[in-house]
């Protein structure tokens, strides 16, 4: 269909990949710890909205200019790598809360996990030459139709990934509900989160073009 071969190789391709951990993961799960598995299930529309962002680009042909084009790639990592230490630094510079809580993250608003989520996945340019490189494999090179097959495989790999982002949210969610911590573990936790996002930042605004 759509000139879309080895689906079966593809769908468990993506399975395995969504396991590997990574921003998106990590925001889900301190979502998740901090204030139930509704947080953590908005950013992961977050993230899938996202994903769509790099389907349609690559889609369309836009991706092959992060691709090629040492200028917009660094433009975009750059500013991806900007808002992960933003949200890094923050956590590190935060204040321990009043009150002894699970949560290792202060209450948000779900318009705002979402656009974390949105912004940690579509500022990332490795995710648009993650699928300017992946996704082809899987299109035959005579497809009359390699937009709307690539739209079509960029779907299932997001399907596959939101099931994946709704287990973590659920999994933290329930352990969060179950593990009691004083001010300091919070702030601690605060604190290594932040290191980890502020880590992720520095490997962003770092990384080469494959």
């Amino acid at each position: 269909m759509f000139g879309i071969h080895d689906l079966s190789l593809f769908i468990v391709s993506g399975l395995l990949l969504n396991l590997l951990p990574g921003p998106d993961s990590l925001l889900i799960l301190s979502r998740s710890a901090a204030q139930g598995w509704r947080a953590g299930s908005v950013a992961s529309f977050g993230v899938g909205a996202g994903i769509f962002v790099h389907v349609l680009a690559a889609a369309v042909g836009l991706s092959a200019v992060l691709a090629t084009s040492a200028t917009a790639f660094a433009l975009v990592k750059y500013a991806g790598a900007a808002y992960l230490l933003y949200v890094g630094i923050g956590l590190l510079l935060s204040k321990a809360p009043a009150e002894q809580r699970a949560a290792a993250l202060p209450a948000q608003s779900y318009r705002r996990i979402f656009l974390q989520g949105f912004l940690t996945n579509a500022l990332n340019p490795k995710v648009a030459i993650f699928f300017l490189a992946f996704v082809p494999q899987f299109i035959a090179p005579e497809s009359p139709d390699k937009a709307l097959a690539f739209v079509l495989l960029g779907c299932i790999f997001n399907l596959n990934g939101m099931l994946w982002c709704h287990l973590l949210a659920f999994v933290a969610a329930y352990a969060g509900r179950r593990v009691r911590l004083g001010s300091a573990q919070v702030l601690w936790l605060n604190r290594l989160v932040g290191v980890f996002f502020v880590g992720l930042g520095l490997r962003l605004a770092l990384s080469q073009r494959a």
